[in-house]
């Protein structure tokens, strides 16, 4: 199966997000992180006090574009069985030479989207890359702690409120 969105890259992008593949709910959705438990939209709205999980998808993309945040996921095809990362197959990279070279910092959302690290690295070698816990919902790390981990986007973001 291919990657069924676009990528969102900033022309002046400073943070990268990598997810992995599309769940079959975000499939439905139409739109990354689509699963209405997965913690990413509520985390950038934490992080950022922008309404993410209030936005459609058109100001998503909007947000996101003057936030400087590109959002991607790691693979461009690959065999989903269920909606477990883990479960992957056939798993075939995106071409990140395509990246802008504006990131500072790419953050990989979970261990799967992180296979993909030593690829990324060779195009954004001056980046720092930091794994990041899964925002999915089928990982069980509780919402505070994620969200510790992911306030390291506010080395390269405008974190313009403190994250509860």
């Amino acid at each position: 199966m291919h990657h069924p969105f676009q990528p969102i890259l900033p022309h002046n992008a400073q943070v990268l997000i990598l997810g992995s593949f599309p769940s079959p709910a975000s499939r439905r959705e139409g739109f990354y992180y689509g699963h209405p438990r997965n913690a990413f939209w509520r985390i950038l709205e934490d992080l950022t006090g922008k309404p993410f999980t209030q936005m459609n998808r058109e100001e998503k993309i909007r947000m996101l574009h003057a936030l400087r945040i590109a959002l991607w996921d790691a693979y461009a095809a690959a065999q989903p069985e269920g909606s477990s990362d883990s479960r992957l197959r056939e798993r075939v990279p995106n071409d990140f030479s395509i990246l802008p070279r504006t990131i500072r910092l790419v953050a990989y959302n979970g261990r799967t989207a992180a296979r993909v690290k030593p690829l990324v690295e060779n195009v954004l070698p001056h980046a720092e890359h930091a794994i990041l816990p899964s925002t999915s919902p089928a990982h069980t790390l509780s919402y505070q702690r994620k969200l510790e981990a992911w306030r390291i986007l506010c080395r390269a973001l405008p974190c313009v409120r403190k994250a509860p």
